[in-house]
């Protein structure tokens, strides 16, 4: 069994920061890309950032210049640091990873955590 668990959100103000953690933990033989999505009311799902396995990131538009995603030193963990958050930036923040674990190769979601921005 493999899980995902997401933590660091909260309410901040506009211009703040905000890091998202999202630890990994069960029978995991390796780690590969893992991403941040986010899901604003009444909005689809949405790619925020990858990371690769190598250490390579992508990022939407929307957060280009202002979220970084990385990796921590465990590699069973990943971070989001969240810059100049904007209102917009309001939404559930979920991890998700595509992780080998002893039975199966499979896709695994967090729960989520909220993350407010006001104006």
């Amino acid at each position: 069994q493999v899980q995902l668990v997401e933590s660091g959100g909260g309410l901040v103000q506009a211009g703040g920061s905000l890091t998202l953690s999202c630890v990994a933990s069960g029978r995991i033989l390796s780690i590969n890309t893992m991403s941040w999505y986010r899901q604003a009311p009444g909005k689809q799902r949405e790619l925020v950032a990858t990371i690769t396995s190598g250490g390579s990131t992508n990022y939407a538009d929307s957060v280009k210049g202002r979220f970084t995603m990385s990796r921590g030193n465990a590699k069973n963990t990943v971070y989001l640091l969240m810059n100049s958050l904007k209102p917009e930036d309001t939404a559930v923040y979920y991890c998700r990873g595509w992780i080998v674990s002893t039975t199966i190769a499979s896709t695994y979601w967090g729960q989520g955590t909220q993350v407010t921005v006001s104006s």
